[in-house]
């Protein structure tokens, strides 16, 4: 423990802790680091708790402040540092300078970052004095206010791509770390998901290795070896996706045990000796390393993330981690395009190990932005490509946060032609070459009506980069390299400056409230205000209801159309499944068996997937994918439920002009009602995924019998016998299923409008009361922090509109 510890402590008035953390090892570095499953384990009791977390937060604040502020213009440097070189030509060529952000919005940001930690230390010491007193009910209302202020602006981008696309490559190029991932060939592929970060802890560079539990790798492991057996047994002239099974288990299993395992049981694969050098894996916990340097951390990652050809392994590493693992963090110091944002390396379908393809799901799920990744000299024609979109739709659209997807066609560099010519020759060949391909991938979209159902024309952008050129300079300017405009991307993306607002804004209502509190003297206009609040309140409680009824009733129509569909149409879908054109018996036998083993769904290496349950569930989706979007819109910017929520108002504005002496009550109302729709529309558009989902979960539900039931066949006949079975199945459900999945529905649609209604009533008739109807004896005197924030929230107004300007 070092002095810095000690000395925080000390000033949070925690002294008592410096012990506790002595004996856990705590110092600076670690301070940072440790999560709230951390602090509760170190803290047990809620007083002290709620002061540290809030000095670190307050310290966390301040830390990103002085990050902001610091310069981000990046000095040449060596090529051994795998940072980009300055190009003079960058201004000259084609007369097009790179995309930089405007002087005016940086000045701006960092300005916003200023304000922000100074009013955060302002409500630090204001939360201190309230934690010193006695718990009052306006106390610990305005305890819990302060604390709820803080909110964490992390955005998601989900990098999709198939081996050899260069997605390492674009991600090093898009962060300025040119030595950070390893870049495959064609014999090397990224193997699990690798999320990449901003460390906001130390200035070092950090993997976080997470790894499957052993009970989900010993059940793995039988899976594996009757892989292996089966693909012994038989051929596989016909079956290329059978070929790439057997390949794939016989590759994890010599990756992690050499040619052990071919003389091994699965219960003598989870001895101990296997896993020496991961000891965490058995202990189920992380496996933190820090690093000097981006290739340092290069060098390390390769066996936990990749996995290779036997011939093309290097042959330094004796085992490799990657079957076992479930993802991998890397942080990146003094990075300003990670600040709030997580680049996520995905696997194009998923994975056969439920808890990676669980956390798959919900990363999709929870994306701001998808970026499909393909090479440009076959961008419009990679099926592939297209293949993970159209499979991914459902999951980021209606079923997701996503708000943008950029197809992006890397390698724009690569020409096939000599490069004897000028600069300017080349450079024209490239880009006109780029126009060629966006309007090849564009006119490709267009025929994707699946995803115009999600997505408008605007959310779609198509880029075309090379990551190469935009650190070596010899043909292109960097703005020809598009990766500055993925750069500005991900700038706006960090912009945290509706969560400053959020802040500000809060927080300068609860130090109203704290000030009208103790200038107010008790003259019975209290009643008559809560009366008019109360009142209005009612009204516009009323027309929320309203219009989440009519919304209702407009998905009850449109679903009874989908399950009126569904009943006529699933013979036909059930034809399309299970009795696909141009494939053999033997072929469409050996899928079907591992889609029903797995819940009915089959992803190949290659091609497209089987997914009974998906297409079941269709004429339902289809139904009310429209209505869907335009009920719960993506972008931030909009509002759910045809905009009920932030229509609703309890009218302060206009109560102010009749009751001055309880302006500041007031204010601190609209704060709250401010807060608590902002609020309610991030919730809704979290909760809407799992209203919108639970379509598929109800047949995935109702179909798992038939699955059950098919899997035990074997022998000749195992493909009649499995075609049979779920036929009668779906055939005898048809008149309940669909109409069970339609009710489902609306049930979880009506469970999240009444949520929100008891949030709206129960929020702002508790801050009615509390503001209104309180003994405030023991509330400290706030009236110069509030005259402060108030200040510093008038400079941020201002501010705002500077960046509106620019």
């Amino acid at each position: 423990m070092d002095d810095f510890v000690c000395d925080k402590l000390s000033q949070w008035g925690l002294s008592e802790l410096i012990e506790k953390f002595r004996d856990e090892g705590i110092d600076s570095e670690s301070l940072y680091c440790l999560g709230n499953e951390d602090i509760n384990e170190l803290i047990p009791k809620m007083g002290p708790r709620s002061k540290f977390k809030n000095g670190l937060s307050q310290l966390k604040g301040q830390q990103r402040a002085e990050e902001a502020a610091s310069t981000s213009e990046i000095m040449p440097s060596t090529s051994d540092t795998g940072k980009r070189k300055h190009d003079p030509r960058c201004e000259s060529n084609q007369g097009e300078p790179a995309v930089k952000r405007p002087c005016g919005t940086k000045r701006s940001t960092e300005k916003e970052a200023v304000i922000l930690n100074h009013v955060k230390n302002t409500m630090g010491s204001i939360a201190a004095k309230l934690y010193d007193q006695d718990d009052t009910r306006l106390s610990t209302f305005l305890k819990n206010k302060i604390k709820n202020l803080e909110t964490e602006k992390k955005e998601l981008v989900g990098v999709f791509g198939k081996t050899g696309a260069g997605k390492s490559s674009l991600i090093n190029a898009l962060i300025e770390e040119k030595m950070l991932l390893p870049s495959g060939s064609v014999d090397a592929c990224t193997s699990v998901m690798i999320k990449v970060e901003s460390n906001r802890y130390n200035k070092k560079y950090e993997l976080v290795i997470e790894f499957i539990t052993p009970e989900e790798w010993e059940d793995e492991l039988g899976l594996l070896r009757c892989m292996v057996d089966n693909g012994i047994q038989e051929n596989h002239d016909d079956d290329d996706n059978d070929d790439d099974d057997y390949h794939d288990a016989v590759d994890k299993l010599t990756a992690l045990y050499e040619e052990e395992w071919r003389e091994k049981s699965p219960e003598q694969l989870m001895e101990p000796k296997y896993f020496k050098e991961i000891p965490e894996f058995l202990l189920l916990k992380q496996k933190t390393l820090g690093f000097a340097s981006a290739r340092d951390l290069s060098d390390y990652i390769t066996k936990y993330t990749r996995n290779a050809s036997i011939k093309g392994r290097n042959k330094s590493i004796k085992k490799w981690y990657w079957p076992i693992v479930k993802s991998v963090t890397v942080r990146v110091p003094n990075n300003n395009f990670l600040q709030n944002v997580t680049l996520v390396d995905l696997p194009g379908n998923g994975d056969r190990n439920k808890s990676r393809d669980t956390m798959w799901k919900e990363i999709i799920g929870n994306c701001s932005a998808v970026w499909v990744v393909t090479e440009i000299n076959r961008a419009a024609a990679d099926k592939e490509s297209w293949e993970i979109l159209k499979n991914v739709c459902n999951l980021i659209g209606n079923g997701g946060e996503c708000q943008h997807i950029h197809i992006i066609c890397t390698k724009s560099d690569d020409i096939s032609h000599s490069y004897d010519n000028s600069i300017a020759d080349v450079q024209s060949l490239i880009l006109k070459r780029n126009k060629a391909a966006k309007d090849g991938v564009i006119e490709e979209l267009n025929k994707l009506t699946k995803i115009k159902k999600h997505f408008s024309d605007d959310s779609i952008k198509v880029f075309t980069v090379s990551s190469k050129e935009f650190f070596t300079n010899k043909h292109l300017s960097p703005e020809n390299t598009e990766i500055p405009r993925l750069q500005e991307f991900l700038q706006n993306l960090n912009d945290c400056h509706s969560e400053t607002i959020h802040y500000v804004s809060g927080a300068r209502g609860i130090l109203s409230l704290m000030h009208g509190a103790n200038l107010r003297q008790e003259n019975g206009r209290n009643k008559e205000v809560r009366e008019a609040l109360d009142k209005n309140l009612s009204l516009q409680t009323e027309s929320v209801i309203n219009e989440m009824n009519k919304i209702h009733a407009a998905f009850e129509k449109h679903l009874q159309e989908g399950v009126e569909k569904s009943k006529s149409s699933c013979k036909e879908i059930l034809k399309s499944v299970l009795y696909p054109k141009g494939k053999s018996g033997r072929d469409f036998c050996s899928q079907l068996k591992k889609a029903v083993e797995n819940g009915g769904i089959w992803k190949p290496k290659k091609g497209k997937e089987i997914n009974l349950n998906m297409k079941l569930t269709s004429c339902l989706t289809d139904s009310i994918d429209k209505l869907f979007r335009e009920t719960f819109l993506n972008e931030r910017q909009c509002d759910p439920f045809n905009g009920a929520i932030n229509t609703f108002t309890l009218g302060t504005d206009g109560l102010k002009q009749t009751y001055k002496d309880l302006e500041l009550q007031l204010l601190f109302l609209k704060s709250e009602e401010d807060l608590l729709k902002a609020n309610l529309s991030k919730s809704t558009r979290k909760q809407k995924k799992t209203v919108y989902t639970s379509l598929i979960r109800t047949i995935e539900k109702s179909m798992q019998d038939c699955y059950n039931e098919a899997v035990v066949f074997s022998g000749p006949g195992t493909l009649q016998n499995m075609r049979e079975t779920i036929e009668k199945h779906v055939f005898g459900l048809k008149n309940n299923m669909f109409e069970h999945a339609k009710i489902v529905m609306l049930i979880e649609l009506r469970e999240l409008m009444e949520e929100i209604l008891r949030r709206l009533e129960r929020t702002m008739k508790e801050a009615t009361e509390v503001s209104l109807g309180t003994d405030y004896q023991s509330i400290p005197d706030v009236s110069a922090e509030f005259e402060l924030v108030q200040k510093l929230y008038d400079e941020l107004l201002q501010n705002s509109q500077n960046r509106d300007h620019f």
